[in-house]
């Protein structure tokens, strides 16, 4: 799984880790020139980021926490650490807890929160949210599951134990189920195996399937009722594209109920009276640590529209 990212030497601030700068030895063929630690910071970092000011301020410390001083001379391969200002955007109420033990916590995350702070989305973001309800400084997502997507999502507890079941994951050896609404489509042999290449590409907010390309997704689809021409959909995928139940959903012909991206974008206000209507109804597999069996359900409704 990697290495493991230094501990930051600051502690953490309502459930945010410090952020990490590293100073390069060489940019490109060149060695780096920044004559100060000032200098790289304000070249590296946002301008809304007020470098002098935090340095001023102490905000800026070395491994060993220790304030750098404005006018620091520059050192390559030195890592930094600070915290940025406190979010401002909303937090969301507490998370449905549906196993906790001492190596792991499962949660069913609701439609619109994000699984790990990102752009906007911090205080609204599955991690920061359970650390601060729980009290868990190490918390950390096994997996994770789209910001508009509800359902069941492991956590690990402790450092010692993250790989481990992260694993379970990237070997695709955890067993997941989603349940999804989307036009029914009566001619459909189910269970019917769906495979395309699929690609996210930089700057685009939908991914696309690449006709005549190997595959590199997979997605088993059962219908299993219907109501005014709705269908609801067992959807078991055997790989973890971005955006792939969407994109395989969609390219039957049955773009799933309150999808703002497929089959064309819209408008990406969230509205939480027509959500995405697709669910990570069940996670299974075997404890990577004690062998013991796992399965766990997602509470989340999936309603009708």
């Amino acid at each position: 799984m990697g290495r493991r990212r230094p501990r930051p030497p600051l502690p953490q601030r309502e459930g945010l880790d410090a952020v990490r700068v590293r100073t390069p030895a060489r940019v490109g063929d060149q060695p780096a020139a920044w004559a100060t630690l000032d200098a790289f910071l304000r070249d590296r970092l946002p301008a809304r980021v007020p470098v002098d000011a935090w340095l001023a301020a102490g905000r800026f410390v070395d491994a060993a926490g220790h304030p750098i001083a404005p006018g620091t001379p520059y050192a390559p391969a030195t890592t930094l650490w600070f915290h940025k200002d406190p979010p401002t955007d909303p937090l969301p109420p507490d998370l449905d807890v549906l196993f906790r033990d001492d190596r792991i916590v499962v949660v069913d995350k609701p439609h619109f929160l994000a699984t790990i702070p990102r752009g906007e989305h911090v205080n609204a973001s599955a991690l920061v949210a359970l650390r601060r309800q729980l009290g868990l400084q190490d918390l950390a997502p096994a997996h994770r599951l789209d910001r508009l997507t509800a359902g069941v999502l492991l956590f690990t507890i402790r450092p010692e134990h993250r790989a481990a079941y992260q694993a379970l994951f990237a070997t695709r050896t955890a067993s997941k189920t989603y349940e999804a609404l989307a036009p029914a489509l009566p001619d459909l042999t189910t269970p019917t195996q769906v495979t395309s290449h699929i690609v996210k590409r930089r700057g685009s907010l939908q991914a696309e399937e690449v006709p005549d390309a190997e595959p590199n997704a997979c997605t088993w689809v059962r219908l299993d009722a219907v109501r005014d021409g709705i269908g609801r959909y067992r959807l078991e995928p055997t790989t973890g594209r971005t955006h792939q139940l969407r994109v395989h959903l969609n390219g039957l012909g049955a773009p799933i109920v309150g999808d703002p991206l497929y089959p064309i974008v819209r408008a990406a206000d969230d509205d939480p009276t027509d959500p995405l209507r697709l669910v990570a109804r069940t996670l299974a597999f075997t404890d990577p640590i004690d062998g013991s069996a796992r399965e766990f359900t997602s509470r989340a409704p999936l309603d009708w529209p």
